[in-house]
């Protein structure tokens, strides 16, 4: 082969491995990603895994710790890009009016698909006979007419308070108590201790559920959601999201969850572990659910992400 000719084939060869990375780079306008964040548990969890895996590749992650009406109304006002933490049905009736207006989209596929959120009681207090919804007045007395539930503004509260007000199952006289998650845990915590009757909202993937010996209520008639509260968990982000930045987006898609790997996930937080670093153990911990989240992703600058995950970066 003439001198010339090899020596034009090794340009464009070089060409071509030095350019590559730049085609498949993300956007520059992706590299800051706006990361809306309820103060539950669960959603910090896995947004602290999203953070730390986003942060590793060479994006910039900054989260915005808010209610979920401001974070949906901060997707549509373009002041944030997604949220890792859409409980279907809890939080349907607040994210509806966003997406028939097309200011937000949902994942295809759900991030749980095995979670749960409805009414429980310690057990003792099912032993009792405490069991249903419709249970819950006969108990009014030992439980001072209180039902303990997250924070103000969320789709379960609204939910209950609409039960409360049509008198539902009886509980017309009830009042419901507004807390944080962390208030309403510690309210329910004293509750147990003292083998006093309370009845909270519960979820899971939490802790909770190894930590409690709860069992959820039964015949719910619906009110908090089809299937005795059985819920799924999806990703929100912008409408365009994903046309903008498909390097992010195909990660966020594969941020997929077990309720149970979210309960273990979620154990250091409550014991006042800070997220990011407990995010950073569970991926050198199980390698495999790193190599599955990094499935066809790529770092900012484009290189292969399982080659070049930076967890020191954060």
């Amino acid at each position: 082969m003439p001198r010339l000719i090899r020596r034009s084939l090794l340009s464009l060869a070089l060409s071509g491995i030095l350019v590559t990375p730049l085609l498949a780079a993300e956007p520059a306008a992706c590299k800051t990603v706006r990361l809306g964040v309820v103060n539950w548990t669960d959603v910090i969890a896995t947004s602290a895994v999203a953070q730390v895996l986003l942060d590793g590749l060479g994006y910039q992650t900054r989260q915005t710790s808010a209610s979920q009406q401001i974070i949906f109304a901060g997707i549509r006002d373009k002041r944030l890009d997604l949220f890792l933490g859409y409980w279907n049905p809890i939080m349907t009736q607040t994210l509806t009016p966003f997406i028939e207006a097309g200011q937000v989209k949902v994942l295809d596929k759900p991030s749980l698909d095995d979670a749960r959120a409805t009414l429980a009681v310690p057990r003792y207090l099912a032993d009792q006979g405490l069991k249903t919804f419709a249970d819950i007045h006969r108990f009014e007395k030992a439980l001072g007419g209180k039902l303990y539930g997250i924070e103000p503004g969320s789709g379960a509260n609204t939910q209950i308070k609409a039960m409360i007000a049509k008198n539902q199952f009886g509980l017309g006289r009830f009042q419901l108590v507004e807390s944080s998650e962390a208030g309403m845990l510690a309210a329910v915590d004293r509750a147990v201790r003292r083998k006093q009757a309370v009845v909270f909202f519960g979820w899971k993937p939490h802790p909770m559920n190894v930590n409690l010996d709860m069992v959820y209520l039964g015949d719910s008639q619906d009110a908090l959601g089809p299937d005795e509260g059985r819920a799924t968990v999806w990703t929100v982000t912008a409408p365009d999201y994903a046309q903008r930045c498909p390097n992010a987006s195909r990660l966020l898609a594969n941020l997929t969850f077990s309720a149970e790997d979210e309960s273990r996930m979620m154990q250091p937080l409550l014991d006042h572990k800070d997220p990011l670093a407990s995010a950073r153990q569970w991926l050198q911990d199980h390698p495999q659910d790193k190599a599955r989240w990094l499935d066809g992703v790529t770092t900012f600058d484009g290189q292969p992400a399982t080659e070049h995950l930076n967890l020191s970066a954060n």
